[in-house]
């Protein structure tokens, strides 16, 4: 009973940990496209009410307002939870599925990058340079800590960047972004060959689907971004990658050459 309650009370400060990085990265979604300093205290975006500590408790403040700025009662974003949430939720189940280890932590801030160019990417179909240039940091770390396994992080950085480089060469840029080919670098560089591949696998058919359905059901434009596609089936594949690539190769006899 008693390492069950440690347990709880170890994933409870997980997941306060991942809406504070996530509060955090609701910042840098807002200020990095506009090229301004992340440093400066939050506000409201509708009357400039600089806000005071006790607004600043991640999820918690936006449930207990109401989902209103205290001075002016504005309704604030949807965003700000949301975002939030999701990493607070991803970070308890990344350190659920991988353990109490570094190599958690480090996924889990790359998740928190992944949702923040998802959300970016989506509003201005561009992916800022320093979220790839975190992951890749991430990605350097995880390679190091994976020790014999490092030769899959290294190929995988190269094994769908360099496919979607000739493709972006080809066509002139028309067809697939920079900002997405340095993503999958880095992406690969962080999950190794096998997981790269079916995250980009994933991203694709995510995009595919989702896409076609937004563009009959609100006339979305058929530009797509590709970067939250890409994310997710990054994210995805942190959980699935192994396994779907491993029942793959298994189901076509190739398991013992890879």
């Amino acid at each position: 009973m008693r390492e069950i309650v440690s347990y709880i009370i170890l994933y409870m400060l997980v997941f306060g940990y991942g809406i504070s990085i996530g509060s955090f990265s609701n910042v840098c979604i807002l200020r990095l496209p506009a090229k301004e300093s992340i440093m400066p205290g939050s506000h409201c975006m509708s009357c400039g009410y600089k806000l005071r500590w006790y607004d600043l408790f991640p999820l918690f403040s936006y449930i207990f307002l109401g989902g209103k700025c205290r001075k002016c009662k504005a309704h604030i974003s949807l965003q700000y939870p949301l975002v939030e949430g999701a990493n607070g939720v991803l970070y308890v189940l990344i350190f659920i599925f991988n353990g109490f280890n570094l190599t958690s932590v480090a996924f889990s801030l790359a998740s928190t990058a992944l949702i923040a160019l998802s959300v970016v990417d989506f509003r201005t179909f561009e992916i800022p340079d320093s979220f790839n240039v975190f992951i890749l940091v991430m990605g350097i770390a995880v390679t190091i800590l994976d020790g014999s396994n490092w030769k899959s992080h290294i190929i995988g950085m190269f094994s769908v960047s360099v496919f979607l480089l000739i493709i972006y060469l080809v066509t002139a840029g028309r067809a697939m972004g920079g900002g997405d080919i340095k993503l999958m670098a880095v992406g690969g560089l962080l999950l190794g060959i096998k997981c790269i591949i079916v995250a980009f696998l994933l991203g694709c058919i995510l995009g595919s689907i989702i896409h076609i359905i937004r563009m009959k059901v609100s006339n979305a434009e058929r530009r797509l971004a590709m970067g939250p596609y890409l994310a997710g089936g990054m994210i995805a594949s942190i959980f699935i990658g192994e396994y779907v690539a491993n029942w793959y190769l298994t189901m076509c006899g190739l398991s013992r050459f890879v």
